[in-house]
């Protein structure tokens, strides 16, 4: 007799570290993926959160731990599927006199969607952290609205004008800097010099390596299917093992953007550019949750191993 495998409506992007599972090539033993492909992961966010409309579901690790402080019924597998560095997200007016971090204090800088963003979280990080700037001296100013409604921002973000774009309001000056947007203009430029090489830098000297995205699995999947989070864990591994050879031997060409950085990280750190599990994650979730809770986002800061099913690696 032939055992049917169970249906797990899914959503994560298609990367190279994915595409055998997207492909069926690797997939979980006992279940079977039903992928919904969406115009930008950030939809299925939203999606998710407010409507709980995936079994399994790519997040942003800052939307996530915002869901998370309002009880949302889903949890995290410590299968982190994106990276980035954050250096080069921030860009400035230069005619606006804004010479280095700290000339943001007093200003407006405008942050694409909302202020809970992932990539938002580790620049204004990295302003604090590396460049001692005080955040509460500074206007947040959104382009949009949060993928968690219950959530309250601080005091000192406001919504931009309507009808206004963020690209626009920094050529203008109305803005001194931005986060998470493009813009070609010759009075904007990165706030950080040679940003990418200071992201390299930090990962170097610090181990400073953020994390953009992990996965979720809606708690009543987990809750009817004991097994699932342990298979789902050895699917996503299986997956990665040939993206890995690849990265590793390191082929001519012209790789995209994301290999050309997980080569980088390799050369730096000598292992998985994409670690999954908690322990070798377990520095930079915690910096996230620590930076979520100074930039009040998180009323208290949470235990790393709250925010994962219980018994995952």
């Amino acid at each position: 007799m032939t055992v049917r495998s169970t249906k797990l409506k899914a959503v994560f992007q298609t990367l190279g570290h994915t595409s055998a599972l997207k492909d069926g090539t690797v997939r979980p033993r006992d279940f079977e993926f039903e992928f919904e492909e969406v115009p930008a992961i950030i939809q299925a966010f939203r999606r998710m959160v407010r409507g709980l409309e995936f079994d399994v579901s790519e997040m942003a690790l800052t939307t996530y731990l915002s869901a998370r402080a309002h009880h949302k019924p889903f949890t995290a597998l410590p299968i982190f599927l994106v990276r980035a560095f954050h250096h080069g997200a921030i860009l400035c007016n230069t005619t606006q006199g804004v010479r280095g971090p700290r000339d943001l204090e007093g200003r407006r800088v405008g942050v694409n969607r909302g202020y809970t963003v992932t990539t938002g979280v580790w620049a204004r990080s990295i302003l604090q952290h590396e460049h001692g700037v005080d955040l509460s001296r500074i206007t947040w100013v959104l382009s949009g609205d949060e993928h968690v409604a219950e959530f309250q921002a601080p005091a000192n973000v406001v919504r931009l004008e309507k009808g206004k774009t963020l690209q626009d309001a920094l050529v203008a000056g109305e803005l001194a800097a931005t986060i998470g947007v493009q813009v070609a203009h010759p009075d904007v430029a990165p706030l950080i010099p040679d940003a990418e090489e200071a992201g390299f830098r930090a990962l170097a000297r610090d181990g400073h390596y953020p994390i953009n995205h992990l996965l979720v699995v809606k708690d009543a999947v987990l809750e009817s299917q004991p097994h699932l989070a342990e298979q789902l864990f050895e699917a996503f591994t299986a997956a990665k093992r040939p993206y890995l050879e690849r990265l590793r031997a390191a082929a001519a060409g012209n790789p995209p953007q994301a290999d050309r950085m997980y080569r980088r990280v390799l050369e730096i750190t000598g292992s998985d550019p994409l670690p999954y599990g908690i322990e070798p994650n377990r520095p930079m979730v915690a910096a996230l949750i620590r930076y979520a809770h100074e930039q009040q986002i998180i009323s208290r800061p949470y235990e790393v191993e709250e925010l994962f099913v219980r018994g995952t690696s």
